[in-house]
């Protein structure tokens, strides 16, 4: 394989189509301050984009080759890889390998603390992709594993040496990723399915999910109106909502979304995150500081 072949694979892999959410995570402590003129910023703005990436998801595409085979959406920059064997041998080296500069940095910007949020980060990646017995395999247990998303705030916090975010802040982030995911099993749904992979969406069947996501979306509308006072996120999020009402009851109902009409929705949400960062960042409401 070609140097340049190679480099795609493990750009598909780290998932940039998902960069987006994980760059609004990192910035949400960030609210209010200055941090961007210093170096650990960039740093860690780096490392929650492809490093990060090819962790979490290239755990998982380790542990999902047959599914993806079957997954149309796979094999893109947006959605992930479709590795062959030989590809995902090497993918645990290029994992670690990737990782090294990055926790050598971090250990001397964050100190020793920084090994335990290694820790913590493989353990909640190992403990969802394990073989029969992790977490993806248990409905409701898997959305409940994407807390593990919120180590990001506390990254953040740590290499920018800003507060922790508020309890809210950290609930909404929490709320905020399960309904990424159920958004995703919904989007991965017949491929799921197909190989026999129990999921929480594939459990409640496409309408119940989505009225699922009805829920999420409306509890994260609520915690940012009421703990951060921002009328604005909440609007869109509540947005949001009642375009999954629409959609279970009068436009998709129970049918699948098309490669087509995936592709456009997760593109609209990358637009939509990088354009909220500015209002974000100098509200700082989420942040805690707005208020």
């Amino acid at each position: 394989m070609s140097v340049w072949s190679e480099l795609r694979l493990l750009l598909k892999v780290a998932r940039p189509g998902f960069w987006s959410t994980a760059i609004w995570f990192y910035l949400l402590p960030l609210g209010g301050s200055t941090a961007w003129q210093q170096p650990e910023f960039w740093l860690g703005l780096v490392y929650v984009t492809l490093p990060l990436g090819l962790v979490i998801y290239g755990w998982n595409d380790l542990a999902d080759r047959e599914t993806d085979q079957l997954n149309p959406r796979k094999d893109t920059y947006l959605f992930g890889a479709r590795a062959t064997t030989a590809e995902l041998r090497r993918l645990p080296m290029w994992i670690a390998g990737v990782q090294v500069p990055f926790v050598w940095a971090f250990l001397l910007i964050i100190g020793p603390k920084v090994i335990g949020w290694c820790a913590l980060l493989a353990t909640a990646t190992a403990i969802y992709n394990l073989p029969r017995v992790g977490f993806k395999n248990w409905p409701g247990v898997d959305m409940l594993n994407q807390v593990g998303y919120l180590l990001v705030f506390v990254l953040s916090s740590w290499l920018n040496h800003v507060p922790q975010l508020p309890l809210a802040t950290f609930a909404f982030g929490a709320l905020f990723a399960m309904h990424s995911h159920l958004f995703g099993q919904i989007m991965d749904h017949a491929p799921d399915l197909a190989s026999g992979r129990r999921t929480t969406a594939g459990v409640l069947g496409l309408q119940r999910a989505k009225w699922f996501m009805v829920a999420l979306l409306t509890a994260e509308a609520l915690l940012v109106w009421k703990g951060a006072g921002d009328l604005w996120i909440a609007a869109f999020l509540t947005g949001g909502a009642l375009f999954f009402v629409a959609d279970v009851m009068l436009l998709w109902k129970n049918r699948v979304y098309s490669p087509g009409e995936m592709r456009f929705f997760f593109l609209a949400w990358n637009a939509v995150a990088l354009l909220s960062i500015p209002w974000v960042w100098s509200t700082a409401r989420l942040a805690g500081k707005g208020i």
